[in-house]
């Protein structure tokens, strides 16, 4: 169970993990990923940024700082709306980690 209290003005890390299935016309699939973490970037410090293949299906994750909830969830939003653009998204998650593990951040759901 993660820790309930962090110290203010902490940054923490956290991930957001999209599946991306049918690419839109025009779209390369090697642009997908550096895209995303591009979209991160202009509101934070991205971390890392991977594709692999999960259940069958292309998966991406961008891995970056944010000070709170609030603000992972914001760039998570970003990112998700920004990959959309170039591509058909599905199965969003968000995770934030707590030392050595990966836990959801609950309350997070893409826009539209």
């Amino acid at each position: 169970m993660p820790p309930a209290v962090w110290h203010r003005g902490a940054v923490h890390s956290y991930r957001v993990s999209l599946a991306v299935g049918m690419l839109h016309p025009g779209t390369a699939p090697e642009a997908v990923l550096p895209a995303a973490a591009d979209v991160a970037r202009r509101h934070t410090t991205v971390e890392a940024s991977d594709v692999g293949v999960v259940a069958g299906q292309a998966r991406i994750t961008v891995r970056y700082l944010a000070t709170d909830d609030d603000a992972a969830r914001a760039v998570a939003a970003t990112v998700a709306d920004g990959v959309a653009e170039l591509a058909q998204v599905s199965n969003p998650r968000l995770t934030r980690r707590y030392g050595g593990r990966w836990y959801p951040a609950d309350g997070w759901r893409p826009r539209g």
